[in-house]
């Protein structure tokens, strides 16, 4: 009897792994069969170690980490592409082979080569690919092994790289709307520090030749000037030590946990983050239970997907609730933080039992969201802003122009005498 070391996913979603004793490869199948357990590794052991035969029965290695990183872009272009060969009728090693053999020195060139020699090697699709690159990360490895599991790798790929695309345009919407906005407040810090350092200097050198009295505005305004000359770069130093201090407080997970709560009550943006994390929630589960991973075990994928920590807290709390029989929305609810109205749109999901299309469609409606909330920031900040900057701008222009219009007024009446 020969003793096989197995990897499954069960009917509830969750990862399975043991050993058993059969007399050949079939055998521990038919027998996995029986007790409801689906593998998608089946590997046997020799002289200790687990191995997978091949026709010739050699041993093979335990996969290696490919360490290759795919960008947004790359990932997207080799899920979509996987998905049109899977349903044009290829075999996935077909598929991988036409992928690996592309013209182009794409990394997904590369990704597909390793990821057929590791399945050659008897290791699962989604174990190859979490071997393959870091870039496939938990989530998306797990979505794989239940598409094998479940015989419907296609069509799973191909929901994979929608939700790819949604996820890829949402990021960069939102990115979108910081950017602009944070761009023309550096702009212009950059300018004010300019003249203040730079023209200002100037102009009082030609003031104070003249011998007048200056006005009190334009005093105020040299002593501004002067006081950036001199305590500028220590000022520059302080400033450059406080930004690093909380830099490494944001790294300690105490600290984590504040920054990213404190963004979501910044005026304009945290809605706007705030709507983000729930079109993605929402995106992110329909995807997975409409894959068929049960509400639990999507519900702690999500919770591993998720990048904020304030939010990564919640979910987990979220999902020990489900796991106690509590449902979806009274755990919302009891968590706090998830809106009235989603709650409420989740509750017909339930009591209908599509809380998959549901989800899907209060995505959408997120992503309405989203785009107001981004005209809304796209609109006031940068408003606020040149208000600021026109403001700042006018009050130094006034206080140099009343020293002129001083020194000016002193040289006359020194010609009148």
């Amino acid at each position: 009897m020969a003793v096989f070391v197995y990897q499954a996913l069960s009917e509830q979603g969750e990862r399975k792994a043991g050993e058993i004793e059969a007399s050949s490869r079939t055998e521990a199948l038919r027998r996995l069969s029986q007790e409801r357990i689906r593998p998608h590794l089946l590997l046997q052991q020799e002289n200790g170690k687990a191995g997978a035969s091949r026709r010739s029965g050699a041993a093979v290695a335990g996969p290696v980490r490919g360490g290759i990183r795919l960008n947004a872009a790359q990932l997207v272009l080799f899920t979509e592409e996987l998905s049109e060969f899977l349903h044009a009728g290829l075999q996935l090693d077909q598929a991988l082979h036409l992928m690996a053999n592309r013209e182009d020195r794409s990394p997904v060139k590369a990704v597909a080569a390793f990821v057929r020699e590791k399945i050659r090697d008897g290791i699962s699709f989604s174990e190859a690919l979490g071997a393959a690159s870091p870039s496939f990360g938990e989530l998306y490895c797990n979505m794989v092994s239940a598409g094998e599991v479940s015989g419907a790798l296609a069509p799973l790929l191909r929901r994979q790289a929608q939700h790819l695309v949604a996820m890829n345009e949402l990021r960069g919407r939102v990115q979108l709307a910081l950017m602009y906005p944070s761009a023309l407040a550096i702009a212009g810090i950059i300018a004010v520090v300019i003249f203040m350092t730079v023209l200002v200097p100037q102009i009082t050198s030609l003031l104070v030749k003249t011998g007048s009295v200056m006005p009190l505005p334009t005093r105020i305004l040299v002593f501004l000037s002067s006081t950036c000359r001199t305590y500028g770069l220590p000022v520059g130093a302080v400033i450059a030590l406080l930004v690093t201090g909380l830099v490494l407080y944001i790294r300690q997970p105490k600290g984590r946990l504040r920054w990213d709560e404190g963004k979501l009550r910044l005026p304009l943006l945290g809605k706007l983050m705030q709507a983000g994390f729930f079109a993605q929630f929402c995106q992110t589960m329909s995807n997975l239970l409409e894959n068929g991973l049960p509400l639990l075990s999507s519900l702690k994928l999500m919770t591993r997907a998720t990048g904020n920590v304030f939010y990564r807290r919640q979910l987990v709390r979220l999902a020990d609730l489900v796991g106690e029989g509590t449902s979806l929305t009274r755990a919302m609810k009891t968590v706090g933080h998830f809106p009235a109205s989603l709650r409420d749109l989740l509750k017909v999901g339930e009591q209908t039992g599509e809380l998959g299309p549901t989800l899907e469609k209060i995505g959408v409606r997120y992503d309405k969201e989203i785009q107001r909330q981004i005209d809304r920031v796209m609109t006031a900040v940068p408003m606020m802003i040149t208000v600021a900057l026109g403001l700042m701008v006018l009050l130094v222009g006034w206080s140099m122009m009343s020293g002129i219009f001083e020194a000016i007024h002193g040289l006359q009446n020194e010609a009148s005498q």
